[in-house]
């Protein structure tokens, strides 16, 4: 399984071994939050969740706490875990990081290698086909495997790690806009195109001027224009 794959995270439909109980807790509140299953100011409680996932109350206790690190959720006592919405402040910081980040590692991707161009052609037509079949989760795992190629293809593994733990927040990000934002899905796909158009071209410079006009539509959405 290549790398990206991992930034998908479904649980298998019929595990040869069944996971610890806490770990389908946190799988299961984790996907649901991501793909936005469980919205931003839903209460969560132990016995609900316990009785979705067919486990005693312990683990979900153990699967909240993590989950409660990791910043997507707020834990109150006797009460439940509240799902934290995505705050305009979160999308904007995100974004620039992103920024930083995403304009460096494909100047540094050009001249890209054959497997990048093949890798990258691969995840632009998956997420055509997701976008078809309207699965926006899936949308936005291939959206971001995509940039994440190109990130680790640069070369600097710190730089790589930096930008995995962004994986999330982009994730539930990325389905949060699309769903606000219908016409978003189409635009993206177009922008990777021309993204792709640039690095295959060997232009590092108008892959770089590409990356930073298709991530700038986000903070134009954060302060509530159109583009």
């Amino acid at each position: 399984m290549h790398l990206c794959c991992i930034y998908a995270v479904r649980m298998p439909s019929a595990p040869a071994k069944q996971a610890p109980a806490a770990d389908r807790v946190y799988m299961h509140v984790k996907q649901a939050v991501l793909d936005r299953r469980y919205e931003g100011g839903t209460l969560l409680t132990e016995g609900e969740l316990a009785l979705a996932v067919g486990v005693s109350r312990t683990p979900v206790r153990e699967a909240l706490l993590k989950l409660e690190m990791e910043g997507l959720l707020k834990l109150y006592p006797k009460k439940g875990a509240l799902v934290l919405a995505v705050s305009a402040q979160e999308i904007a910081d995100v974004v620039e990081t992103r920024l930083l980040v995403e304009e460096f590692a494909v100047r540094r991707a050009v001249p890209a290698p054959a497997s990048l161009i093949e890798r990258l052609e691969e995840l632009l037509e998956e997420q055509k086909l997701r976008a078809a079949a309207g699965d926006l989760a899936e949308v936005a795992v291939t959206d971001r495997c995509f940039h994440a190629e190109i990130v680790q293809h640069a070369g600097n593994q710190i730089l790589s790690r930096l930008y995995d733990q962004l994986r999330d927040r982009q994730l539930r990000m990325g389905v949060a806009v699309m769903q606000s934002q219908p016409d978003r899905v189409a635009k993206n796909i177009t922008e990777h195109a021309e993204i792709l158009d640039r690095i295959r071209a060997g232009d590092a410079e108008g892959a770089a001027h590409c990356v930073r006009q298709h991530l700038s539509w986000v903070k134009v959405l954060v302060r509530g224009e159109d583009r």
